[in-house]
Parts: structure tokens; sequence; C-alpha cells
């Protein structure tokens, strides 16, 4: 449905950046499995996640039972079931190689949704969206690690990828889906929730957010029966205690500090109290602010505005962190380059103003491009050192600090939910014809009315 549907949106889209988006298409089609056959695999959690799930194909439904070499399972019911089927098609998870070669697969299919969501970007360069396919990490982390995050984003950007097309209802099930892999995908709630309510007002949101829990009971349904408090307290932990060797983002502070009760309370402070400076000051602006937004009523809402409402929202997640392992780069890299480039404007009027109409625009170019390859080195080194985190750390904190600094101009462009159509050459006979007979009879001129599910 999807590259079907994206196939003939990109008819639409302005010719370079269409190209670019096909280019990147065909390179990863053929660097993907390259890496497959020429880079060794790394076992880290691929083991547990088949013991996991081995236990509840034989017949197991307590989450305190469910266990693997590196710990109890604690990702909801999505994640069981599709790690039972890869469990079987890879032969009890011995046939590694296939398990990679499926990955290949989610990882081309992610690949394309994240591109043809890029087709909507129309402040982004053309040539800027290849760099959504040079990161030696994200790689690794689909097809040499296999690990459950690739599959929770997979269903996140198909959920965002209908929200742009106004399918607000299965993007909500897509994206509960996702939930249901891995809770990381919970970041963006605050963005979605802010957007269903200009979208619908509160009632429909109130049945959108009914289609997410639905979900969540339904794939629970098999452990909510039988041990809904373990199944719970386990899938849905929120107080976990991470280990300090493994952080990517805060190496920096002393494990005493960084596994302290204070610590996980001032960045969940610090998150919130964000998330509602963004909302009141930048996504709910056009509506008078966060209070205004529930009474402000129903809204088409533009394509920058649901991608920089949910992007913005899943980086604050980031930012705020308790902790970031080296998987956890997929959850927001590919979100990177449309922050840089549509949501940190403000770089743009200062390359302006203190370099001029000419030099300003490359200089600030290359910036980003420093910004984005700075984080991805900072995400290559292995193990992470306290001067490389507090390097990333500062970089977020910068980046945070530049969008909401930035005009908010999202939503400037009117409903626009597709790509900019391409330009087409005017015939000055059919015009002038087509004003003479307009003068001749009155129009009475329709308006056709997008499907919203």
């Amino acid at each position: 449905f999807f590259f079907a549907h994206e196939s003939l949106v990109l008819q639409h889209t302005m010719d370079w950046k269409r190209m670019v988006i096909l280019f990147s298409l065909a390179f990863e089609a053929l660097l993907t499995p390259a890496i497959v056959f020429k880079v060794n695999y790394t076992e880290i959690d691929w083991v547990a996640y088949m013991q996991e799930v081995a236990g509840f194909l034989n017949g197991e439904r307590n989450y305190m039972n469910l266990k693997g070499d590196t710990g109890p399972l604690v990702y909801p019911a999505g994640f069981v079931y599709i790690y039972s089927i890869l469990y079987y098609l890879t032969s009890e998870g011995v046939n590694i190689l296939l398990g990679q070669s499926i990955f290949v697969g989610v990882y081309l299919a992610f690949v394309a949704m994240v591109l043809f969501i890029y087709a909507y970007a129309e402040r982004m360069p053309a040539w800027a969206i290849f760099l959504l396919c040079l990161s030696k990490r994200i790689h690794s982390i689909f097809v040499l690690r296999l690990f459950n995050d690739c599959l929770a984003m997979l269903f996140l950007f198909g959920a965002v990828l209908l929200f742009l097309r106004d399918r607000w209802s299965w993007g909500c099930l897509l994206y509960s889906c996702g939930v249901s892999v891995k809770m990381n995908v919970l970041l963006f709630a605050p963005g979605l929730f802010f957007l269903l309510i200009q979208r619908f007002g509160v009632m429909g949101t109130f049945w959108k957010l009914c289609i997410c829990a639905g979900v969540q009971v339904v794939l629970g349904l098999p452990f909510l029966m039988t041990y809904p408090f373990e199944y719970l307290h386990r899938s849905f932990e929120l107080g976990r205690v991470f280990f300090h060797v493994w952080t990517v983002n805060l190496k920096f502070l002393p494990e005493d500090v960084f596994q302290s009760k204070q610590l996980a309370v001032a960045l969940l402070t610090a998150h919130l109290l964000c998330i509602f400076i963004f909302a009141h000051c930048r996504w709910c602006r056009s509506s008078g602010g966060i209070l205004k937004v529930f009474t402000a009523g129903p809204k088409s809402l533009s394509a920058p505005h649901i991608l920089s409402v949910m992007f913005e929202a899943n980086f604050i997640g980031i930012v705020f962190a308790r902790t970031l392992h080296f998987q956890f780069y997929v959850w927001y890299f590919h979100t990177l380059p449309y922050l840089l480039w549509v949501g940190c404007s403000l770089l743009d009027g200062l390359g302006h103003k203190i370099l001029g109409q000419t030099a300003g625009p490359l200089v600030i170019h290359v910036v980003r491009v420093a910004i984005l390859f700075g984080i991805e080195v900072i995400w290559n080194i292995f193990p992470s050192r306290p001067d490389t985190s507090l390097a990333l750390t500062c970089i977020h904190l910068t980046l945070l600090a530049i969008l909401f600094a930035s005009p908010w101009d999202a939503g400037a462009k009117g409903a626009r939910t597709t790509p900019p159509a391409k330009p087409r050459p005017i015939n000055v006979k059919q015009a002038e014809q087509g004003v003479q007979a307009g003068t001749q009879k009155k129009a009475s001129p329709t308006t056709r009315r997008r499907r919203v599910d």
C-alpha cells in the first residue's frame, strides 16, 4: 500500500528531490546486502530475544518467568509475537543469515518510508536527503545486530506517513503497534496528542486514543487474562535502573549520580517542562496557546506542521533521556536532517545577516553537515567516553535551544498534505479562452473534501 501509493506521490515531487529519493533507494538496495555478506555479524541481544520468546511458545504467560541471557523480558506483547515468527523462520534463531536477510528487507522498507516522508519537506534541500543513507551505525543496528528498535521505528514512520496522508485512524493503529514492540515510541506521544487535538478536537482525540489503547489491550490479552500485573509491571516498567557502562549520553556523570532517583526526577521534570514550553510557544501558537487549543476546534494541518511537532517532541525526549544505548540512535537519527534544515531556520537568518546572501547559505549548509557528522562520529565511538558523552549532550542542548529560538512557520503554507506539484507550462491561448468562458457564465465552485478517517 505504502509503496504503490507513495510512488504516485513522487510523480508530483520536484525533479531533483525525486531523483535523489530514487537514487537513495537504489543505493541502499545495493549497499545493505553487501554489508551483510562482507561484515561479520555481532551477537548482542538476538539469542536473548530467542530465549525470551521460546518461553512464551512453550506455554509460559507469566512475564516474570520470561527471561534470556541478558535479563528478563521487558518489551510488550507485540515484540513477543514478531520475534516468535522470527523464531520459527530462523530455525529457533540458529539461522542468523536468514534473520539478517529478513532485516535487510525491514531496513529497505524502513528507508523507503523515511524517504517518502522527506518528499513532503518542501524546504529540505534535495541533496541533504541522501545523508539519511550514510550512517554506519544505523546499518549496523539493523542488519548486524537485529535489534527490536528497528521494528518499532518501522511502525512509527509508517504511522507518520499515514498522518501526512490524513489517515489518522490507521496511523494511530500503526503507532500503537510500534509501542507494543518497544516503549521508546512513546517519546512521540506528546506531539501526537497535540496534533490530534488540533485536527479533531477533544472528542475526536478521545476516539483516536481509544484506538491506541484498544491495540494494546488486544495484543496483550493472553497475558492480561492470566498474569495482568506481571505483564504491565514488566512490559511498561518506567522505573528501570540502567547500567552506567552502556550509556552514550551521560557517561560523564559519576555512576552513583547516574543511577540516582534524583537525576531521574530532574530529567523527567525538565522533559515535561520543555514539552509544555514547546507546545505553548510553538506547536499550539496558531490556536492561541496550550490552553486555548482545547477549545479552538478542528482544523486541517500542513505536512510541515505534522513533521515538526512529531520530530521535535521525540527530540525533546532524546535530550532528557535517562540513558541512550548505542541501538537507541535509530530513535532519532532519521529526524535530524529535518530538524537541522527545516526546524533550525534561525541558522539561515544568522548566515544571511553575518555572511551575506551569497556565502551565508553555503556556510550554514556546511555547519549543518558538520553537526550531523559530529553526532555520527560520537555514536560510532565504542565504548563511549566521558568526553564524547559530554559533547553529545552539549550538541543536543544546543540544537534544542536553536529549535526553540527559530521562527515557527511550519503551518504558514496552509493545509498542504502532499508534496509540491511540479510546475506545468502555461498555454496562453487556452488560458485566454478559459477567461472568456468564465466571464460568460457564472462559476459555481465546489470544494471536494479529502476523506478523513
